[in-house]
């Protein structure tokens, strides 16, 4: 290639990086309208107090499980509360935390369902698989051990799930940090400054059917006609693929608008980035096209390109408002769904970082959960479930 000729392709590919910096603060500004126009719903009206089973999945003593628990327990809702932990580790020290708020819960019945058989490569529905046999009631509510509650949770997602044509119900998350750990924070404003937006994005104009695996509240019965568990052991997008087999029988999966609060407690930066490939690499696999497209949703990596590139003023002019428009973000995600400020001075190495995972998810098709080593199939099927050594 003649000097010229790189020349010109540098030039070309700088014009390129500065369009696609503005594009993408366009798309930022579309976030922002997508989380101010959010209004949170009216008071939950108050289900039919049907006995319910609250699945939690375990898997190991994360910080700040036991009040979680706890607000379980709380829950204002008059029907019979049977809480059903599972673990499939004999010795995970959760089974003490459980031990313990069984016996000073004076309302929900807590249970703990300690089974090491494994059915399949996905662990948490294997987990679900052997915790389901304890419960005893036809509704079912699945929550992950790291989603924080408020007292009303239960019965917002039963009043919604109560409603004809519903055959499932899930929820938004947000993040929140169990300690000051900068990768908890790093984690938390990936979820606050990038998910969430994006997934108000695709509600606000019908681009996603999502169904989100931090809770998922269904009867016994739809669960039995989907296949059970059993018929997702395989599956890396297990809650995706969970609403979409709801939405096969014909009825309709229902995202309530509100926030539950995901507790990042990651402490280590390789944790973080393997969490966070696993999440994009997920994505991927459900929507190829889309996912190539959320090349557009990184304003600031974008413009320090063009900058690296020789972009000049404007490049820098819009590497300042993407940081600046991301701030203001992430500050509508706290006003409009409440929760503690995160730490922005990290803002920079977090957009750096969401750049760095979304291009890293277009490559391999191996992921790391729960310290075991997968490979994802090109139907989204797991293989292996080798421990990873730290």
């Amino acid at each position: 290639m003649t000097t010229s000729l790189f020349n010109h392709v540098i030039a070309w590919v700088t014009d390129l990086s500065v369009v696609a910096s503005l594009l993408s603060l366009t798309y930022l500004a579309i976030c922002w309208m997508a989380v101010l126009r959010f209004d949170r719903p009216p008071a939950a009206q108050n289900p039919r107090p049907v006995p319910v089973t609250i699945l939690v999945p375990l898997a190991g003593a994360e910080p700040g499980l036991a009040q979680r628990l706890r607000s379980l327990c709380g829950q204002h809702h008059l029907g019979l509360v049977q809480i059903v932990c599972g673990t499939l580790d004999p010795n995970d020290p959760a089974i003490a935390i459980v031990a313990d708020i069984a016996a000073e819960s004076s309302g929900a019945v807590v249970e703990i369902e300690v089974d090491s058989r494994v059915s399949g490569p996905n662990l948490k529905i294997a987990n679900l698989a052997n915790m389901l046999r304890r419960a005893r009631h036809e509704t079912l509510v699945m929550i992950d051990s790291d989603i924080e509650v408020d007292p009303m949770y239960l019965s917002t997602i039963l009043a919604e799930l109560q409603k004809p044509g519903i055959g499932a119900v899930s929820c938004l998350y947000r993040g929140t940090i169990a300690n000051a750990g900068v990768w908890a924070n790093l984690s938390a404003l990936g979820l606050n400054c990038h998910f969430l937006p994006n997934v108000l994005v695709a509600l606000t104009f019908g681009l996603a059917r999502p169904c989100f695996g931090a809770t998922i509240g269904l009867s016994r019965n739809t669960l039995e006609r989907i296949g059970g568990f059993h018929a997702f052991l395989d599956c890396l997008w297990d809650d995706y693929a969970i609403g979409e087999a709801v939405r096969e029988l014909g009825a309709e999966v229902s995202v309530v608008p509100v926030a539950l609060r995901h507790v990042c407690s990651v402490q280590t930066g390789r944790d973080l980035f393997a969490s966070e490939l696993r999440a994009a690499r997920t994505i991927r696999g459900i929507g190829p096209g889309q996912y190539a497209g959320g090349l557009i949703t990184h304003p600031f990596p974008l413009a320090v390109i063009a900058i690296l590139l020789g972009g000049g003023w404007l490049a820098f002019l819009f590497a300042a408002l993407a940081l600046v428009g991301r701030l203001g973000l992430g500050r509508s995600v706290e006003q409009r769904f409440g929760g503690p400020r995160n730490s922005y001075w990290i803002l920079p190495i977090r957009e750096l970082l969401s750049f760095a995972v979304h291009i890293s998810g277009f490559f391999g098709s191996r992921i790391t959960w729960r310290g075991r080593s997968y490979r994802i199939l090109s139907d989204g099927t797991l293989r292996g479930h080798q421990e990873v050594p730290r």
